[in-house]
């Protein structure tokens, strides 16, 4: 695949915050440490400080990955994390069934991509691309879906607490449906055996995630973590009590929101005063306080606060961080240098700056994903065959059809002389009404704003009549649009990897680490090579 490369303010996709964070805007500079760039990941390898304790890290992915046949370039990137001059590229999601939308892919690219050139750049260093599996989640019915072209494929499953310690045992008819759609193709087939094996062959959602994920990406070395570990959770313990029984990322949090907020920013997440949840098998509950007891919400299990204390240190497991306090809890247990995040999670991130600051916990550079439009061959072909550039692509329908009809009528259906004819006309009417009586100004103004109002109205007409000649290119542009914009949106949030692969298999992956990045600031577009 070949790829072009537009500027993310021309897809009007982006939040003003991202927006305004590529483009170095200089309000949001208090809210992260260092820039999305080269010199700025320089400056975080140079700065960070990592206090957590490598071998027990690598002891716990060595046990995760004790039952999957893990090649070398996995292998030695989980042994590189013993050396002090090893850091981490990191990207998290949920588990999305069968991957979900493709951002799951583009996320993991990303951070493949950003380690390579960061290895490139400082040879004398090793860089780990690590996808941080959201395990403890427990919202099933964000994850338990997944969208083939027109087709929607569900899990139908009651459960209750995380996802990651989900049973697969009902899966079956959620997998026979999706590699249906497979079909029979070499790579349809390949793909189809590989979700079989990952999710027919084990017993939880993160053992399913993390077989099919290496099996797309081991041979880049990707490294997968699911951190619902309680080796883990102790090296966090002593912020967990911190953080519950004083409650500063609750306060830190609400007044980075609250300036972000008045500066004309949409923040994306919500502190509580407790931002940790109890976590056992089958429940996963906010922890409250009430009067001199934690309580965990619809539950009758509480604690006197020495009973907290004493339960976090012989059960750091069971207390799971929210989406305040995850991101710290990740740079706690990674020697990560640099997180890779879509646009509301870099948002989200900035949120929790003073949160890392009062916890003396290094910030990583914040990059957001790469995201991308693939664009097939028949919508390449019809686009430009209607005379349109693929920057093009961005605009609404109506919009297109409006300038494909404006440039292929005979008539002129612009009315922007004659209006600005009547203006001058009515300029000078008011001129003379306001000589003869001030209070017939109103009167010239109300007629000229009708005047306008039906010259808008007979524009609208002269191009809706002139569209009904133009039927069969003006139902191309919205099948183009349909095509790459599935319910109207970034093909990226809707589309799962499956008809990419059947169509393009192992090229697909190996065409976006070709393709994609991290540094380049640019939406990317794909086309297939002719």
């Amino acid at each position: 695949m070949k790829a072009k490369y537009i500027s993310y303010q021309d897809t009007h996709s982006f939040s003003k915050l991202v927006l305004d964070y590529v483009n170095n805007e200089a309000l949001l500079k208090p809210f992260y440490s260092f820039r999305p760039d080269m010199n700025g990941l320089k400056e975080a390898i140079d700065a960070r400080t990592f206090n957590g304790n490598r071998n027990e890290l690598i002891e716990v992915l060595t046990t995760q990955y004790q039952n999957i046949r893990v090649n070398r370039a996995v292998s030695n990137n989980i042994n590189l994390l013993a050396n002090e001059n090893t850091f981490t590229v990191t990207t998290g999601h949920q588990l999305n069934l069968f991957t979900g939308p493709l951002y799951f892919i583009y996320k993991i690219v990303s951070a493949i991509n950003l380690a390579r050139q960061l290895k490139a750049k400082y040879p004398e260093k090793n860089f780990v691309p690590v996808y941080w599996m959201a395990t403890e989640d427990h919202d099933f019915e964000e994850i338990n879906h997944v969208s083939v072209d027109e087709k929607n494929i569900s899990w139908i499953q009651q459960t209750y607490g995380a996802t990651g310690r989900l049973s697969t045992k009902t899966v079956n008819a959620a997998v026979a449906a999706y590699t249906s759609y497979l079909g029979i193709s070499k790579n349809g087939k390949k793909l189809a055996q590989l979700v079989e094996e990952a999710y027919i062959n084990n017993d939880n959602l993160a053992d399913a995630t993390r077989v099919l994920v290496n099996s797309l990406f081991e041979n880049y070395g990707l490294v997968i973590i699911n951190a619902d570990d309680a080796t883990l959770k102790k090296q966090f313990s002593s912020i967990i009590k911190q953080d519950i029984t004083q409650q500063h990322s609750a306060q830190l949090t609400e007044k980075t929101s609250a300036f972000l907020t008045q500066n004309g920013y949409k923040t994306q997440v919500n502190g509580r005063e407790i931002n940790f949840f109890y976590l056992k098998d089958q429940l996963r509950e906010r922890i409250v306080k009430q009067g001199e007891k934690y309580s965990v919400k619809h539950t009758e299990i509480n604690f006197t606060e020495r009973e907290l204390l004493s339960e976090i240190d012989n059960h750091p497991e069971r207390f799971s961080p929210n989406v305040i306090m995850r991101p710290l809890y990740q740079e706690v247990i990674l020697p990560n240098i640099a997180y890779i995040g879509g646009g509301a999670e870099v948002s989200y991130w900035m949120q929790l700056k003073a949160n890392f600051d009062f916890y003396k916990i290094d910030f990583p550079v914040l990059l957001l994903r790469n995201s991308a439009l693939l664009v097939d061959q028949r919508s390449a072909e019809n686009l430009s065959r209607l005379g349109f550039k693929l920057e093009d692509l961005f605009l609404p329908t109506q919009e297109l059809q409006k300038i494909w009809t404006q440039r292929n009528s005979d008539a002129d259906l612009n009315l922007t002389d004659e209006n600005r004819a009547i203006q001058d006309v009515f300029d000078q009417i008011k001129l003379n009404a306001f000589r003869i009586d001030k209070t017939l100004e109103n009167s010239v103004e109300s007629a000229k704003t009708k005047t306008n109002q039906l010259l808008t109205h007979l524009e609208n007409k002269l191009l809706k009549a002139e569209k009904r000649k133009h039927e069969v290119a003006l139902k191309q542009i919205e099948n183009v649009k349909n095509r790459l914009f599935p319910s109207g949106t970034l093909q990226e949030r809707i589309l799962n990897i499956a008809p990419m692969y059947v169509n393009y298999g192992d090229d697909f992956l190996s065409s976006l680490i070709k393709n994609f990045d991290p540094l380049g600031g640019d939406f990317t577009i794909l086309l297939p090579e002719r």
